[in-house]
């Protein structure tokens, strides 16, 4: 059982155990830099342990700080010095809390891996999907998205038919420590104080970018940095007050040069996504398609050449910046067919 320190982990081994399971809890350290949030504390790797001690089972720490190193901290520097808009938590999830996890469970004799997530695993006709939790506000079946099924046949997500609300009642009626406990919400490396800007100014040189209106190419101010530049951003982006709204709609890095206009230039009808992994069988034809972690489906048509996909919007939506990544759902917005990167 992935114990994270935080409430769902700790309801979930309670969970396991209560069904008749035998469970060992696993922390990963996971960022070996200064961290104040997310799952890589010191604080929380201590509340994990003190939850394994109150469950009364064991409780083991794995060090897998070159992996998240190598597989998600490097990356997200690369991603932004490329112009991209990376989700390394998804990262996360892919290399480490479930393929390297899962490899030393091997190693160790176990039979299945469990962690915290809001989502569900189901079986139709034999084949496991990635499900939406009971509690859509909460779900993490987009985070989740990537999971083979070499691993889908044998991860639990044992609080994936619960609440939230549920979640922290049991967690109150045992009286585990993680009750009380405020979700995370931030990306672990990234500490308040400092932020995004002063993690990856201290590892990659920021280029200043010039700001023009899309329209005509009218010079309308400047940015220090046009890798910190997200797609669709209408805030920090060296612009006057008081004028109509104004949100970034392209971005060329090899000419530092920020486009911005009219929200309405952020729609399109198509993108392009790659490296698309699947539960089973590639899908193409209609779907329902998310773009970002609490984000609503839109209906699409997919359309499949080798490992990319061309998503054809039923209605126009805004465009989603390259890097992140877009998971396509059944027609019941159910359970994940499958996902990628946007291009």
């Amino acid at each position: 059982m992935a114990l994270s320190g935080g409430v769902d982990s700790s309801v979930a081994a309670a969970e396991l155990l209560r069904d008749g399971h035998e469970v060992v809890g696993i922390t990963m350290r996971l960022w070996g830099g200064e961290s104040d949030t997310g799952c890589c504390s010191v604080a929380d790797v201590d509340d994990a342990r003190r939850v394994a001690q109150q469950l009364g089972i064991d409780h083991l720490v794995f060090n897998f700080t070159d992996d998240f190193n190598e597989h998600v901290v490097a990356p997200y520097v690369s991603a932004h010095q490329q112009g991209l808009t990376p989700n390394p938590c998804i990262e996360c999830n892919r290399h480490l809390k479930f393929h390297r996890l899962s490899e030393r469970a091997d190693l160790l004799g176990f039979d299945a891996v469990a962690t915290g997530h809001h989502a569900r695993i189901i079986d139709r006709d034999g084949v496991r999907y990635v499900a939406r939790g009971e509690d859509m506000a909460k779900d993490q079946s987009y985070v989740v998205h990537m999971l083979p099924q070499r691993e889908l046949v044998r991860t639990m997500f044992p609080i994936g038919d619960l609440t939230k609300a549920e979640v922290r009642l049991r967690a109150t009626a045992m009286g585990l420590r993680t009750a009380d406990k405020p979700d995370s919400q931030d990306v672990c490396f990234i500490t308040h104080d400092g932020g995004r800007t002063a993690f990856l100014g201290s590892r990659i040189a920021f280029r200043p970018a010039t700001v023009v209106d899309a329209v005509d190419g009218t010079t309308l101010g400047a940015v220090e940095s046009v890798e910190m530049v997200t797609l669709g951003q209408r805030r920090g982006i060296g612009l006057p007050g008081g004028g109509p709204k104004r949100y970034v709609v392209d971005i060329d890095h090899a000419t530092s040069t920020v486009k911005v206009g009219d929200e309405s230039m952020l729609l399109c009808e198509s993108m392009v996504v790659h490296d698309m992994t699947w539960a089973h069988l590639p899908v193409d034809g209609d779907v329902l398609v998310q773009s970002s972690a609490h984000g609503a489906t839109q209906p699409a048509a997919i359309t499949l050449e080798g490992n990319t996909a061309l998503v054809q919007w039923a209605q126009p939506q805004r465009r989603v910046s390259p890097g992140q990544s877009v998971v396509l759902y059944d027609a019941t917005d159910t359970y994940v067919l499958g996902g990628g990167i946007a291009g």
